[in-house]
């Protein structure tokens, strides 16, 4: 199954699932990310925390979702619409879901708190796709109303 996760810049929070998603993913999964608006560029933040994970950031590059490699099968927003961000909407026949959360990349203050806005993006993009792979996903694979329940509810968990 391709999962794209989508955000308008495509520089943190779609970068960070992506990467994250791919580095816990089994065989047979595979995780894109894009942007509607890329950025052009991975904010270096979001670099430097995958790596201190271990988490591998060759492919990781900001790109718009024109530049797709696949179709994707399911399609996760990662914008924070409480925020007043505007999520773009794919227009494409793949399931959809939304799992918000804060943009680091505008977090402000000291350098400890930019830090713990990156942190906790990461965490909560973690704990979601760790409760995703949690799921009887060869089950909910034949039935569609739930498991877009079932994204629906991880989309609301924090660590």
């Amino acid at each position: 199954m391709n999962v794209l996760f989508l955000c308008t810049g495509n520089s943190c929070r779609s970068i960070l699932a992506e990467a994250t998603f791919n580095h816990l993913a089994p065989a047979g999964w595979r995780a894109m990310s894009a942007g509607s608006q890329p950025t052009g560029q991975v904010h270096p933040r979001s670099l430097a925390l995958l790596a201190r994970e271990g988490i591998p950031t060759a492919a990781c590059h900001s790109k718009s979702w024109e530049q797709l490699p696949e179709v994707p099968d399911l399609v996760i927003t990662v914008c924070a619409s409480a925020a007043g961000e505007t999520c773009p909407a794919y227009l494409g026949p793949a399931l959809r879901c939304h799992w918000g959360v804060e943009d680091p990349a505008h977090a402000s203050g000291s350098e400890a708190e930019i830090e713990a806005a990156f942190a906790a993006a990461y965490r909560i993009l973690r704990h979601r796709i760790e409760a995703f792979f949690a799921l009887p996903l060869q089950q909910l694979a034949t039935d569609p109303e739930r498991f877009k329940a079932e994204l629906q509810r991880i989309g609301h968990l924090l660590p």
